[in-house]
């Protein structure tokens, strides 16, 4: 095997390796979030402050797996039934793939999809699922705001400092 190829193989076996590792690190901070701040974040009333970690898909596409696996097992770990830990991960899934796709633009707008995923999404977990006795539009505005308070001004703020630092844009502008 010529030397070139050796490199290509260790470039790719070393690109993996971060990719797991930061997937990993992504899902062991969201499941550890969720239970440090267990009071507020399950139920109809919540503000799940390891949402805020949906902002970081603008830096690594590792966020996405970690943040479904996280929640998957927050979920699962916090006693929600199988609905919740599915529609709820599913939720999180779709906002962070959403984040993803904007992550060219200002990290504000990163926090619009994973807002949107789960107010459409986590209300009908908790109505239906739950038969949680409470109005589905109140469900609908509890979430609302706690997304907006978690994603939306958490992330946000996660969002702009991690772009201020540039620790995560350093190596790509070296390479080009």
């Amino acid at each position: 095997m010529s030397n070139e190829a050796l490199k290509t193989v260790s470039q790719k076996r070393r690109q993996s390796t971060l990719f797991i590792c930061q997937a990993g690190i992504i899902a062991a901070l969201y499941v550890a979030l969720t239970f440090v701040f267990a009071p507020i974040s399950f139920g109809a009333v919540q503000v799940r402050i390891a949402e805020a970690l949906t902002i970081l898909p603008i830096f690594t596409p590792a966020a996405i797996p970690g943040l479904f696996v996280g929640c998957l097992i927050g979920n699962f770990l916090g006693g929600g039934i199988i609905l919740d830990v599915i529609f709820g991960s599913i939720a999180t899934l779709l906002g962070a793939i959403g984040t993803y796709l904007l992550r060219k633009k200002n990290p504000i707008f990163g926090t619009i999809p994973p807002i949107v995923a789960n107010t459409l999404i986590v209300p009908f977990v908790i109505k239906f699922a739950y038969a949680d006795e409470m109005a589905l539009p109140l469900i609908i505005l509890a979430i609302l705001g706690g997304e907006v308070l978690s994603c939306g001004v958490l992330g946000g703020m996660l969002g702009l400092s991690l772009k201020k630092t540039k620790l995560f844009f350093s190596k790509e502008k070296k390479e080009k």
